[in-house]
């Protein structure tokens, strides 16, 4: 049997079309404050206003998707918040925005002040590899929305963050020629995981050890990579034509920069996990639309600056490298396999 996202549940092409619809309302409401002036909104990485005194200020939300279903599994907490920080700071910093602050939104079954506990410490652990504060949140006890055997929740945070205007990277500069940097991933990051649980608990459990991979579940709880502290160093000292976070949909996201060509030929070896996850039929095809596939953020920049970038992602240890290049040709091109 060939396993697709779509059949583990979650149609990309619908979801565009809710999004697009959801936009169109959310653009109605541009004009309602006198005070912020809405400088950019609803479809890149970040909403942007600008405030008196001239600052951009960004705006995102974001949470962990089914990653938390992993966690019961494991009844494992202490990681799940590192996820729920990258996702929001990984998102905002992509249009050149600094993260000042952050607020969480923890929504459970029953009420366990040891679980919460944990899922805060990963909150704050993401916090401090961010440099950034955590300045509130809410605790919802929804026995009748929240359901599960046990403990079940669900976990999102927002993240705010400021930005010059003159600083502002939201990738219309980007040209042909330019090259495209991958900073590598530390595993699915909190993406994906509907069609990889669909995968691989089929024929495994979360405790089971797989040579090459280690135990199924610590693989699958392996904490989204934070790119706050190296990016931000990066776009102080490089020159920088587009930044993408690469979550849901993948390479894809590269289309929300500029609609323009991303060849991509070089990547680095797929996780194991990845690899483990293909060999249950998922097609490579689907492979790169849906997992990040070892990458998990890209810069795009003039081929000047890749050699400085690449030595300010491994200051950090991350290790990255030149993956791909701006051509004409609209789209997204993966190993010559056009999906986008």
């Amino acid at each position: 049997m060939v396993l697709t996202y779509k059949k583990a549940g979650v149609d990309i092409s619908k979801i565009k079309q809710s999004q697009k619809a959801i936009g169109k309302l959310i653009a109605s409401t541009h004009k309602l404050q006198k005070k912020a002036k809405i400088a950019h909104g609803f479809g890149h990485y970040a909403g942007i206003v600008e405030i008196p005194g001239g600052k951009l200020l960004a705006t995102h939300t974001d949470g962990v998707g089914t990653k938390v279903v992993i966690a019961n599994m494991m009844k494992k907490y202490n990681t799940i918040g590192v996820d729920c920080v990258a996702m929001n700071v990984n998102d905002i910093i992509c249009i050149g925005a600094t993260p000042i602050s952050f607020v969480d939104y923890i929504a459970a079954n029953k009420n366990n002040v040891n679980i919460f506990k944990k899922i805060v410490e990963g909150l704050v652990t993401g916090a401090k590899k961010s440099s950034m504060p955590i300045v509130g949140g809410e605790t919802a006890i929804m026995p009748d929305v929240i359901e599960g055997e046990g403990f079940a929740f669900d976990l999102a945070g927002m993240v705010v963050g400021l930005v010059e205007k003159k600083d502002l990277i939201l990738g219309d500069k980007i040209k042909t020629g330019d090259v495209i940097i991958g900073a590598n991933s530390t595993g699915f990051h909190s993406n994906g995981y509907s069609l990889a649980r669909k995968a691989l608990l089929k024929k495994y459990s979360v405790k089971d050890k797989v040579k090459g991979v280690g135990r199924i579940g610590d693989a699958l709880l392996k904490p989204t990579e934070i790119y706050t502290n190296p990016v931000l160093e990066i776009i102080q000292k490089c020159k920088i034509n587009g930044l993408a976070h690469i979550t849901g949909g993948a390479f894809t996201k590269l289309l929300r920069l500029k609609n323009i060509g991303y060849e991509i030929e070089s990547l680095p070896k797929i996780p194991p996990i990845m690899g483990l996850v293909q060999e249950q039929g998922v097609k490579p095809e689907e492979m790169y639309k849906t997992f990040n596939m070892g990458v998990g953020f890209c810069v795009v920049a003039p081929k000047t600056q890749s050699t400085k970038i690449i030595s300010i992602f491994k200051k950090y240890k991350i290790s990255s490298q030149e993956i791909g290049k701006i051509v004409s040709k609209k789209g997204v091109t993966v190993n010559s396999s056009k999906i986008a």
